[in-house]
């Protein structure tokens, strides 16, 4: 016998003999990868869920502090010995930036929004023009033209900003920020890194803030009556960056929630942000990276199937923490919860592998002889609206393939003869292996005469199933349902009465 070269690469006999899944599975495969990737494009692209990642990684992982930067906190005590602080009498400041100009400060970030003018200006606005004071200000006057002790003096100002997501967390700042009218003013922190000797940049790029526990040892908090009463030593403030801003609790100070979802006041996280600037940047993928790396881990995942859709997940969560540790933030939330939906679609195609495997022939991918009898069964009632034809196809001489050239060319033949029904049959008809080398075509709303102009092309198309000159040849029976056929039994008997007979004749 002659096999055509597709015939070749049959699947194996034990495949055959044990059930295993043959030719459906790499079909299944195929749509489980495409998707698998857009699965992942969805996660990558909906899901923002890096972002819980690196909050705790952030405050897992809180960044050392920067020795430069040290906060004056306008205090409860100094509150209760000055009063509320819209009554201060200006020269306060005064008084405190001298001490810090003696001490040999670096420079100074006056966190403080003055509301018009009061007593002590006069005292205070001159020190405001020293090349080293940084004076806060707003959007609405980034110059501080309006402020009281500000008027007529040139100092150097930044925007006193905290990028604040709709959850109320502060998570990110920015070295500039674009006002209305489309210029670019530069913040506090970012003019008192420039101070430092930072190199200065405009970027509107939001960064990530640096977790620093809120305590003396990792960010020195300094009270601003101590240094108004010159009680300070000078060599903690030698060459240091000092901000001075409100801390005291309820009403006089405002707070913030950082990453701990802890109220912090807002000039404690200037300092972060003016200690994050001093530090090595974060460094994010690009966004594309981050697509890719999830469509990888859900491929991987469904293509090594077993337990490497969870060693992949934990690998991206666990690569997570040293990247972090070398100032990049790496999306491994988003790549495991791609490789986790790999894992999910490799389940549910072992589902449907579980749940059709007893209704599906290994070797052919046709429904077998159970899926066959549930067909009929289902269409059995109507029968009589719609009639319903069977032809039933076998092998003649077909264990003499598996005797002279081995089983592999036998089942390389019937996956070619499985591949030919289905051409040949219409949209609506359904071929089932009914046995090792029986086939059955399900014909629905069709009639006698149709029914045997079918078979016939059949029996043409299958003439030479096996080669010119191979002794396998085809028989093919077939039936209609009538008034003297009852049972799908007595059905399924008259197509292989007709189909013996056609045999027997040919031979």
């Amino acid at each position: 016998m002659r096999l055509s070269p597709d015939l070749s690469g049959g699947a194996s006999a034990r495949s055959r003999r044990t059930g295993t899944a043959g030719s459906f599975p790499p079909t299944l495969t195929r749509w489980l990868l495409a998707a698998a990737v857009l699965l992942a494009l969805l996660i990558s692209l909906l899901t923002p869920l890096n972002q819980a990642l690196w909050d705790a990684l952030n405050r897992a992982l809180p960044a050392p502090p920067d020795a430069r930067v040290v906060v004056v906190g306008i205090d409860d005590a100094t509150i209760r010995d000055y009063g509320r602080l819209d009554t201060w009498d200006r020269s306060l400041y005064a008084r405190a930036l001298s001490t810090l100009d003696d001490a040999g400060v670096r420079a100074v970030g006056l966190d403080i929004l003055f509301q018009g003018s009061a007593s002590g200006d006069a005292a205070l606005a001159p020190l405001l023009s020293r090349p080293n004071m940084v004076l806060a200000t707003t959007a609405d006057d980034p110059q501080g033209l309006g402020l009281g002790p500000r008027t007529g003096v040139r100092a150097i100002s930044g925007l006193s900003v905290l990028n604040i997501d709709p959850d109320g967390v502060v998570r990110q700042f920015q070295r500039s920020y674009r006002l209305n009218d489309g210029s670019l003013v530069p913040s506090l922190s970012e003019q008192l890194a420039r101070a430092a000797g930072v190199s200065a940049q405009t970027s509107t790029t939001p960064q990530t803030l640096r977790y620093l526990e809120t305590d003396r040892n990792t960010l020195p908090v300094l009270s601003f009556r101590d240094l108004v009463g010159g009680n300070v030593r000078y060599s903690s403030l030698q060459d240091k960056l000092v901000i001075i801003g409100l801390t005291a609790t309820g009403s006089q100070g405002t707070s913030y929630l950082d990453v701990s979802r802890v109220p912090v006041p807002g000039v404690i996280l200037q300092a972060r942000a003016v200690s994050s600037l001093l530090s090595a940047p974060f460094r994010q993928l690009a966004p594309w990276a981050g697509v890719l790396l999830g469509v990888l881990a859900a491929v991987a995942a469904v293509g090594l199937r077993g337990f490497w859709g969870f060693v992949i997940a934990l690998g991206a969560m666990g690569l997570s923490m040293p990247l972090w540790l070398a100032d990049v933030q790496f999306p491994g939330a988003t790549v495991s919860l791609c490789a986790v939906g790999g894992l999910l679609l490799v389940a549910a195609e072992r589902w449907w592998q579980l749940r059709h495997l007893g209704t599906v022939d290994p070797l052919t991918g046709l429904g077998n002889r159970l899926a066959f009898t549930r067909a009929v069964e289902h269409r059995w009632a109507g029968r009589s609206e719609r009639p319903i034809g069977l032809l039933l196809v076998d092998l003649t001489g077909f264990r003499s393939v598996n005797d002279r050239l081995g089983l592999q060319a036998g089942d390389a033949l019937l996956q070619h003869l499985a591949g030919t029904l289905r051409g040949s049959k219409r949209r609506s008809d359904v071929v089932f292996r009914w046995g090792p080398d029986e086939f059955v075509i399900l014909v629905d709303g069709s009639d006698p005469q149709q029914l045997a102009r079918f078979s016939g092309r059949l029996q043409l198309t299958l003439a030479e199933i096996g080669g010119p000159d191979s002794q396998v040849r085809a028989s093919i029976g077939h039936a209609m349902t009538g008034p003297d056929i009852h049972t799908p039994t007595e059905l399924i008997e008259r197509a292989s009465r007709m189909r013996y007979r056609n045999k027997y004749r040919d031979e």
